[in-house]
C-alpha cells in the first residue's frame, strides 16, 4: 500500500494502539474509510548511538558538525531544520544527503533525519535504506524546508514541509533540483521511540513556475494554529529575492488545503490568490527561511537575495501577519566564487541554547565542485552562529 493514500489518523492508530483496537479507533477518527485495506505500517529504525558530548555553546555545535565522523549513513547534508520533542530529544531534518560509498543502500537521498540526545546522535533509516520520505514513483523527491510539532498525549505529531523536486542525483548546490511545488509529510514520534512516517501530501499540481507560491518555506505553531509561510519569485531581471505570504490552519487539518486560510491584509480568507505580500521580492527573503515568535515579537530570519546575496537580515513584526520590517545586517555569509564555496539558507533555532534577545542560526554550505564534496563531505555540513534580534 502506498503511504500517500492512507489517512494519517488511521496511521496514528496503527502505530499507537494494539491491533484489536485499530479498526474501531480508525473508524471514529475518519469521516469515511479509505478505498484500500489497512496494511502494516513499514517501520523505520535508528542506527546505534553515535557518541557526542553535551552541546553548551555555538562553538560546540560547530565542533560537532566539523568533527563528528558519523557513520556511512550520514556524511554531509544541507538544511538542518529542527524541533524539540516533548521527551527532550531534538529531531533534525536535512535535505540532499550524501552517504558513504560503503553504505548499504542509496548513497544520495533527498532527505534524512537525525535524533539527538545529550549523549547520542541517531540516524533514522527507512527499511529500504533510501530517503526517509520516499520519492514518488516518477522519481520526484521531497526536499525539506521547515519543521513544526504539536504535542499529543504520549506522542508528538511532527510536520515537515517539503518541496517536490526533480533534478541532479548529487548535491550540486543551486542547480541540484527543479522545484515543482510544496508537500507536507507527517511523522508520529512516541516518547523515546523512533519517528515513523504517517503520510505525505502534495499541495497543488506540479509546476516549475518560480512565481507560484511555495507554501511551507517556513512554519510556526502558535495559539493552536499552524502558520504556513510561502515564498515566490516573480522571475524578473535583477530580482533575486523571494516575496513572503502567510496562511494558517488547525494542526489536524494541515493535509487538507481546503481548510487553509490566507491573510489578505485585513482578514483570513479561503483564496490563496488573494494572499497579501508581507515582504516584497525586491531585496526579499531566501526561498526557504525561518519565522518564529520570541517574547511577543515575530521574526523572519533569512539571507537577503538568496545565493547571490551576502546579508543575513532579521525582519521583525508585532504579529504573524506583519508588517515585517527589515533590521540592519547582522552577519555576512557570502558565497565565494574563488573557492566555489556556497553559503545559503540560514535557519533560526529559537529553542536551541536559548538566550533572551538573541537566537542561534545555522547556514548551509556546499561547493560548486562536486568532486571536492565527494572527497570531503564535511565541506557539506551546516555552520552555526548567534545573532541579536531587533526590538
Amino acid at each position: 500500500m502506498s503511504i500517500h493514500r492512507v489517512p494519517w489518523r488511521w496511521r496514528v492508530a496503527l502505530v499507537t494502539l494494539p491491533a484489536a483496537a485499530v479498526m474501531f479507533t480508525a473508524i471514529t477518527l475518519a469521516s469515511s474509510p479509505p478505498d484500500t485495506s489497512v496494511a502494516d505500517v513499514p517501520r523505520a529504525s535508528e542506527t546505534q548511538c553515535l557518541p557526542i558530548t553535551p552541546l553548551d555553546s555555538v562553538g560546540d555545535l560547530n565542533s560537532l558538525t566539523s568533527k563528528l565522523r558519523g557513520e556511512a549513513g550520514f556524511q554531509g547534508a544541507d538544511v538542518g531544520a529542527d524541533v524539540t520533542l516533548q521527551d527532550g530529544r531534538r529531531l533534525w531534518v536535512f535535505g540532499d544527503t550524501l552517504r558513504s560509498p560503503s553504505f548499504a543502500g542509496q548513497r544520495f537521498v533527498r532527505n534524512s533525519m537525525l535524533v539527538f540526545t545529550d549523549r547520542c546522535a541517531d540516524i533514522v533509516l527507512p527499511a529500504d535504506h533510501g530517503a526517509l520520505i520516499p520519492d514518488r514513483d516518477d522519481g520526484v523527491g521531497y526536499w525539506p524546508m521547515s519543521i513544526a510539532k504539536v504535542a499529543k498525549s504520549g506522542y508528538d505529531l511532527v510536520g515537515v514541509a517539503t518541496q517536490r523536486v526533480r533534478g541532479a542525483a548529487q548535491p550540486d548546490g543551486a542547480a541540484a533540483f527543479e522545484n515543482l511545488g510544496p508537500a507536507i509529510a507527517l511523522f508520529i514520534v512516541r516518547r523515546g521511540e523512533t519517528p515513523q512516517l504517517l503520510q505525505v501530501k502534495d499541495i497543488g499540481p506540479d509546476s516549475s513556475d518560480p512565481g507560484r507560491t511555495t507554501w511551507g518555506a517556513a512554519t510556526a505553531v502558535e495559539d493552536g494554529w499552524v502558520y504556513v509561510y510561502g515564498t515566490a519569485n516573480p522571475g524578473k531581471n535583477l530580482v533575486f529575492g523571494f516575496s513572503l505570504e502567510v496562511a494558517r490552519v488547525r494542526p489536524d487539518d494541515i493535509l487538507n488545503p481546503r481548510r487553509w486560510r490566507f491573510w489578505d491584509g485585513d482578514s483570513w480568507q479561503s483564496q490563496a490568490s488573494r494572499a497579501t505580500t508581507l515582504v516584497p521580492a525586491q531585496g526579499g527573503v531566501s526561498q526557504t527561511l525561518s519565522v518564529f515568535e520570541q517574547d511577543g515579537r515575530w521574526y523572519a530570519v533569512s539571507k537577503r537575495d538568496e545565493f547571490l546575496g551576502s546579508d543575513l537580515v532579521v525582519w521583525s513584526s508585532p504579529g504573524p501577519t506583519g508588517p515585517f520590517v527589515p533590521g540592519p545586517v547582522v552577519a555576512e555569509i557570502p558565497s565565494d566564487e574563488r573557492t566555489g564555496t556556497l553559503r545559503y539558507m540560514p535557519l533560526a533555532h529559537p529553542d536551541l541554547l536559548p538566550r533572551k534577545g538573541s537566537v542561534v542560526v545555522s547556514f548551509s554550505q556546499n561547493n560548486t565542485d562536486v568532486g571536492k564534496v565527494d572527497d570531503d563531505p564535511f565541506l557539506y555540513r551546516p555552520r552555526f552562529l548567534r545573532i541579536d534580534l531587533p526590538r
